[in-house]
């Protein structure tokens, strides 16, 4: 009989491997179906907590304030949030296509979590030794901007792939990105691609081109790391990434690749974001809002449109620094702006370092100089352009090269230097200026600001010297103490003598006063209308002699002057007082319009968000409200006598301007300190200031006619051009004398104006001049 067998006989068909992996496979089994099990009550559990979707669905973000032109150009921006909303379908295909390329390429195929992408990750991940590549679609990433913080938890990740199930079902692809395309961070302040293109480009959605798209596409992975302006050469591999990544998907073809990826980084580096330099406007701007709406001015998406108009404000800041950089170049270079230790083998990313921390100036571009002697200079600008300069190039910086000039003002190697290409294109050594100036034009009918520069550069120096800089008038002054002698009966053919005028200390209240005219001369009797054309100081003072300190100190109040600033002493008639260009502009403005008094304003009026309308200017016009503050016939008598001033007076450089309605006065203060002019059309006033903050003497022969007319003129002509002329008729009450060439008796070849009861032959007698 057979014994048993110790071990049970194996089940037929039965392989020997499957009970080795029996157990193994019943353990994976179990732990997936407990896991599954885990997911299932944790979705169950989270979903009913997951935050609602209103917050998308009514989608209200921060928006700042922004700030117009008259005609809608963008000027400013105020806000924590630099952010633009725009539409889906206002974003250009190529900056679609190339987000998806850098975020999320299979965006329009997965249901929020992309499983492809996940796997690839991992096995990336495997493979590169450690955590390389993230998952995160833009689904997942919308989630998280919205509704979940930083942290990296399981907790939050979960959370995360939720919302983006939920996000997904209730929304389509397009308001998704959409979302992505406002809210994301993309450095700078700027939320959202197209307060990323304003800030980085100046430009619009519209109008950025592939390499640009493609950069601001390569931002969202890392803002601070790939950001153009910080780290120029780790964005330009970003965005040379992103571009390979369309080529592989189709997006572009080989062409444009090649194409893109050569294209130079052409991030802007200064502080203005704006198609046109309005800061000082802009500013102003945000603190008239501000005082109204303190709560919400810088999220609520407020609109505000200026009286600015586009073409006034650029030219008017061209002009401005043409101005100052021509009075800058009159009085030589100073040196270099500062010094950097360059080793002998420096490359290129060297020099891009060393020049990280200063900023272009508009057109003034910060360079390096390599070396330096007296027959050539090479500079590397900040792109890695090496230029050379020799032979007249070098002759604003002669004195530089010199070896017997201190080091801090020599040239050598490591200096830091201004560049700027001029008329012909070509480049040349410049400097940022010390000097300041001001420049500011309003329409004398209503007093709306048409332009306003405060200064050369707001980045640099935020005081308005337009509004806020108190400053001596000088001969700019006059013709208001001239306008005060016609109501005390003098006439633009009064003859007063230009003689040397000595008033005692006792007199004064303090010293001796012996003042001069400009060029030191003296021509003797003269009419009232020449030596305003001339800018006799001692004929204006003879006339306020005349009429009384105390009645001109009252009488400047019309034009808005503060009396307390224009003391009761004879200085008063060379602009001895305090103005600001503003004021001067509303005072000009009164002889422009024909006498009457209007308030200069710059917000035209306020929308929200939407559109609806906040406030609205209802500014009062000359002749349709506005105060009249002297006789109409005063306003024309002086217009007529401040257009000789700019046909063959101080300022006759006008002239080249070609039209017969101008007119103006220089001025120059004691010592060169302040340059003025300050002039008009009928439809059009401008003021030009120079000066120092901390008052200096300009130059010798820096006068109102040499320093700021130039300004003006740069002005005028150019938004003056196609204006037609406005040729004033005379007001009841004026009539004209045929006098002679000296201006003394009546029937001969020249006309002059009258107030009628002041005529030669007329009753009226005007006051004794003093000696």
């Amino acid at each position: 009989m057979p014994r048993p067998s110790a071990t049970p006989p194996k089940p037929p068909g039965s392989p020997a491997w499957l009970r080795y992996l029996a157990f193994p496979l019943a353990l994976f089994a179990g732990l997936g179906a407990i896991g599954a099990c885990a997911l299932g009550l944790v979705i169950v559990l989270a979903w009913p907590n997951l935050p609602s979707l209103e917050v998308l669905t009514d989608y209200q973000p921060k928006i700042p304030l922004r700030i117009y032109t008259a005609e809608g150009t963008l000027i400013g921006e105020f806000g924590e949030e630099r952010r633009a909303v725009v539409a889906i379908q206002d974003v250009p295909d190529h900056l679609k296509q190339a987000i998806l390329a850098a975020e999320d390429e299979r965006f329009y195929q997965h249901t929020g979590i992309d499983y492809v992408g996940v796997l690839r990750a991992a096995y990336a991940n495997l493979t590169s030794g450690g955590r390389r590549q993230g998952a995160s679609t833009i689904t997942m990433q919308v989630a998280r901007n919205f509704f979940l913080s930083s942290e990296r938890t399981l907790t939050r990740k979960v959370y995360e792939a939720l919302l983006a199930f939920k996000i997904e079902n209730n929304l389509s692809k397009d308001q998704i990105l959409e979302l992505y395309v406002n809210q994301i961070y993309l450095g700078q302040r700027a939320y959202g691609f197209a307060a990323a293109a304003q800030i980085y480009y100046g430009t619009t959605l519209d109008k950025l081109t592939l390499p640009e798209a493609a950069m601001l596409a390569g931002l969202p992975k890392a803002p601070s790391t790939f950001n153009p302006v910080v780290n120029p050469t780790r964005a330009k591999q970003r965005q040379q990434y992103v571009l390979r990544r369309m080529r592989e998907l189709g997006h572009i073809t080989e062409a444009q690749f090649a194409e893109a990826v050569k294209a130079p980084l052409t991030v802007k580096r200064e502080a203005n974001d704006f198609g046109i330099h309005a800061e000082f406007v802009a500013e102003m701007v945000r603190q008239a809002v501000y005082e109204q709406y303190p709560a919400d001015v810088y999220t609520k998406g407020f609109r505000v449109y200026t009286t600015l108009r586009k073409a006034d404000q650029e030219a008017a800041y061209r002009a401005l620094r043409a101005g100052l950089l021509d009075y800058d170049r009159r009085h030589g270079y100073r040196g270099p702006e500062g010094f950097v230790e360059l080793k002998a083998d420096a490359t290129d990313d060297d020099f891009e370092e060393a020049l990280s921390d200063i900023n272009d100036n508009d057109d003034l571009a910060a360079a390096l100089v390599l070396s330096a002697n007296a027959k050539e200079v090479i500079i590397v600008t900040r792109q890695g352009q090496k230029l050379l300069f020799s032979g007249d190039g070098l002759k604003f910086v002669a004195r530089a090269l010199d070896e017997k000039t201190a080091p801090q003002k020599r040239l050598r190697r490591g200096s830091i230097v201004r560049i700027q290409k001029d008329e012909k294109n070509a480049w040349q050594f410049t400097q940022l200026p010390e000097a300041e100036a001001a420049f500011l034009s309003l329409d004398p009918n209503d007093g709306a600001i048409r332009a306003l520069v405060g200064g050369f550069d707001f980045g640099r120096n935020k005081y308005n010297h337009v509004t806020q800089a108190w400053r001596q008038p000088g001969s700019s002054f006059k013709p208001f103490i001239y306008s005060a002698a016609l109501e005390k009966g003098f006439t633009p053919s009064t003859i007063i003598n230009d003689e040397p005028i000595v008033v005692e200390a006792d007199v004064t209240g303090s010293q001796r006063w012996e003042p001069k005219n400009y060029d030191g001369k003296f021509e003797g009797p003269m009419r009232m209308r020449t030596a305003l054309a001339k800018s006799k100081n001692m004929v204006s003072i003879r006339i306020l002699q005349a009429i009384g300190t105390k009645y001109a100190q009252d009488y400047i109040t019309r034009f808005g002057f503060d009396a307390e600033r224009h003391p009761a002493y004879l200085t008063m008639a060379l602009g001895a007082g305090a103005v600001t260009p503003l004021q001067m502009g509303r005072a000009y403005a009164v002889f422009a319009n024909g006498g009457y008094l209007v308030q200069p304003y710059f917000i035209q009026r306020i929308v929200d968000d939407r559109g609806n309308p906040l406030g609205q200017s209802n500014p009062v016009r000359a002749g349709e409200g506005a105060e009249r503050v002297i006789d109409p016939r005063n306003a024309f008598i002086m217009d007529s006598m401040l257009q000789d001033v700019t046909r063959y007076g101080t300022a006759a450089r006008a002239a080249k301007i070609g039209r017969h309605d101008l007119a103006g006065k220089t001025g120059t203060t004691n010592e060169h300190v302040d340059a003025w002019f300050c002039g008009y059309s009928p439809s059009l006033v401008g003021i030009s200031w120079f000066g120092h903050d901390q008052p200096k003497n300009l130059g010798k022969n820096e006068t109102g006619g040499v320093t700021a007319l130039p300004v003006w003129i740069s002005y005028m002509e150019k938004v003056l051009k196609g204006v037609p002329e406005i040729l004033r008729t005379a007001p009841e009450g004026i009539v004209d004398v045929r006098l002679d060439a000296d201006g003394g008796t009546p029937a001969g070849k020249r006309p002059e104006y009258f107030y009628r009861e002041n005529a030669p032959g007329g009753s009226a007698e005007p006051p004794p001049v003093t000696n």
